[in-house]
């Protein structure tokens, strides 16, 4: 049936984690439970599983520009999503990539994974609050990113809306400051400094959480590539992510993934 209606694309830019949780493979399925077109531009390969990070490689600049280039200039994109970015020189090139792309951008400043391992070099900080930030319609941080980006260190719901000023500085649109870290409900502040919507989600007694972080990006960069608001976006995001947790399951000997078919088995 070669006249279907083509459905958005949303184009990943972020790192492998081969035990599927996280990273692209998590971005990829949940673009196509929620009804995108799913598309990766590889940064890093990890050697992962449900007990962290054995190994992480990094891809050439050369290699990540290309990918970039070679679905953006051919197929074309609705919005872009960026994960685990490793370097420095990465993230400076993935943001002139996007500043050059003109399609919302969801940055997830992805510095540490669930198990405390490193994905970001220290060096790279700088790049992130300086190049990426500011060309993000929405950036996406947890409370250890906003540590780690602002020196903020949010310890209750009252310090979220002083966490996002301090990260809207760095300039982007918008910022969604996840909370789930936080005692009580799972509360999450999205605000563009005017505008505040607070996302409050039941909190859910499952540890298989892997994954959360990326599926909550993917999930906002898919509904924003349907032409949704940013609110609204962050919003059926919330809700995709709050099911995919409720239902996340265990796999190894560690931290399982989030379900991202939750929808598809209930």
């Amino acid at each position: 049936m070669s006249g279907s209606r083509v459905p958005p694309r949303v184009l990943t830019v972020a790192g492998s984690d081969s035990g599927g949780g996280a990273g692209i493979q998590a971005d990829l399925k949940t673009m196509l439970a929620l009804g995108v077109h799913g598309m990766s531009v590889i940064t890093a390969v990890t050697a992962q599983n449900s007990l962290g990070v054995q190994g992480a490689w990094e891809l050439p600049v050369e290699a990540v520009r290309a990918q970039y280039r070679s679905v953006v200039d051919d197929i074309g994109v609705q919005a872009v999503k960026t994960g685990m970015l490793a370097s420095a020189e990465l993230v400076e090139a993935v943001a002139e990539l996007i500043s050059g792309t003109d399609a919302p951008a969801v940055v997830d400043p992805v510095g540490v994974s669930k198990h405390g391992d490193p994905l970001l070099a220290a060096s790279a900080l700088d790049s992130v609050r300086e190049r990426l930030l500011p060309v993000a319609t929405v950036a996406t941080p947890n409370l250890d990113e906003v540590a780690q980006l602002t020196g903020i260190r949010a310890e209750s719901e009252g310090d979220l809306r002083r966490a996002a000023d301090a990260v809207l500085e760095f300039g982007p649109r918008w910022v969604l400051i996840k909370g789930g870290h936080l005692a009580g409900d799972a509360v999450d502040l999205l605000t563009d400094g005017s505008e505040e919507y607070w996302l409050r989600a039941p909190r859910h007694d499952n540890r298989h959480t892997h994954g959360t972080g990326c599926t909550l990006a993917s999930a906002l960069a898919s509904g924003l590539a349907k032409g949704l608001s940013v609110p609204d976006a962050a919003m059926a995001a919330k809700e995709y992510v709050t099911g995919a947790i409720e239902a996340g399951f265990a796999l190894g000997a560690g931290i399982g993934p989030v379900d991202h078919g939750w929808r598809f088995r209930n």
